[in-house]
């Protein structure tokens, strides 16, 4: 844990009233599926973000991010004028009419929708830091969602459902910050289970723990590639998903037909072919990928650590041919990585192009894996890797200060 504590008394000459820990995540399985309404399988993990926080007697929030040297401040009354603030409709402004800073459209972006949700936000003044990097795929943005999230729940005296609370979050990413993400990070912050990963359904939302098998380390590695490119290219593939499904609507002569996801991996090999060969290749990863998600759930209950690895590795082969989001660097991290005794399977993840990996590795080597996978990549690339040995964490949580 780092001293947000301490922070937050060098920023406001006070004690905090608690401490919110909101994990970041890793997805083991289940990656470009959940806008298809697909299966994802995260697990939270031991990095996360924390705020320190104590209520303020204006309705100001007053920020302090050490991590960034920065601080900021905004008015809540100001947020209620922002109808569709990713429409662009109204500058985001802090507390003196300047430009809000980018890292604090978080914050006030959970605050915007708890807001329009009816619930009471207060006044906050709160120190941020982080043990989880940003931009590499771990959900950073969506851990420090979580505990803003939970801090006004905490000092506004309401209680909602985990789920509703996380698309609430979601809302905050997609309508304030302007991201089209998915639900699955901010689920998995707040529904993190120590030990276990988490099976989530994308359309129903429905979900499981699913307990990791024992010995198991996961090893995150962030390859230091950060490419501007994913996000363009992220919104390509969602397009390219839509008219695989309008392609397969008319193929199967089926109107009805809601999602890559209803398509079997038996009837897209038979209607394939109508499809435009790219557009085929990327919804190929997409229903393959269900099948290998709803599989490994089962694989896991069992124990059965070595064949749910190899279809982290397929995966990985089709994330590189089929969906075509890999880079060099990613490739020369998981092929590593799948070389070296110990390791289980190894892809990337999150939206590719940079980030990181995860690796399933026999947690008796996870040292050795580490030393070895730093080697291996540099010597590969001339590239640093930072590599962390992860266990899967609980979810958000209220701590008191000093424990």
């Amino acid at each position: 844990m780092t001293d947000v504590e301490g922070a937050f008394r060098a920023a406001f000459q006070a004690p905090p009233e608690f401490i919110v820990r909101a994990p970041g995540r890793v997805n083991l399985l289940g990656e470009h599926v959940d806008y298809n309404d697909g299966w994802v399988l995260p697990a939270a993990i031991d990095r996360a973000a924390y705020l320190a926080a104590r209520a303020a007697p204006e309705p100001v929030v007053s920020l302090a991010a050490p991590d960034l040297e920065a601080s900021a401040a905004f008015r809540l009354s100001e947020l209620d004028a922002e109808d569709d603030p990713a429409a662009g409709a109204n500058p985001r402004l802090d507390a003196i009419g300047r430009p809000l800073a980018r890292w604090a459209w978080y914050p006030a972006g959970v605050a915007w929708a708890l807001r329009r949700h009816g619930l009471r936000v207060v006044g906050l003044e709160a120190a941020l830091t982080s043990t989880v990097p940003r931009g590499a795929g771990l959900s950073s943005s969506a851990a420090v969602e979580v505990a803003f999230a939970a801090a006004w729940q905490r000092l506004g005296g309401w209680e909602l459902p985990p789920l509703e609370l996380a698309r609430l979050c979601q809302r905050a990413e997609n309508r304030y910050v302007g991201v089209a993400s998915g639900l699955m990070d901010q689920f998995a912050s707040i529904c993190g289970r120590a030990g276990h990963a988490l099976l989530l359904d994308c359309r129903t939302l429905d979900w499981q723990p699913v307990p990791l098998p024992a010995g198991v380390s996961i090893v995150v590695a962030d390859s230091g590639v950060r490419r501007e490119i994913a996000r363009s290219e992220y919104n390509t593939r969602r397009a390219q998903c839509q008219v695989a499904l309008a392609g397969l609507r008319q193929a199967m002569g089926n109107p009805g037909l809601r999602a890559l996801r209803d398509v079997s991996v038996e009837d897209f090999n038979r209607y394939a072919p109508a499809l435009d060969p790219l557009v085929a290749r990327r919804a190929r990863h997409v229903v393959e990928e269900c099948a290998r998600t709803r599989a490994a759930a089962g694989l896991l209950r069992a124990g059965r650590v070595a064949d749910f690895g190899a279809l982290m590795n397929e995966c990985h082969a089709s994330l590189r041919d089929m969906y075509e989001v890999s880079c060099l660097e990613l490739d020369a991290l998981a092929e590593a990585a799948q070389r070296i005794e110990g390791c289980f399977g190894a892809r990337l993840t999150g939206a590719g192009f940079g980030g990181c990996t995860v690796n399933l590795v026999a947690a008796a080597t996870a040292e050795d894996f580490r030393r070895d996978l730093s080697r291996a990549y540099q010597e590969a690339t001339g590239r640093q890797a930072a590599i962390w040995v992860c266990q899967a964490a609980d979810g958000a949580a209220v701590l008191q200060p000093g424990g």
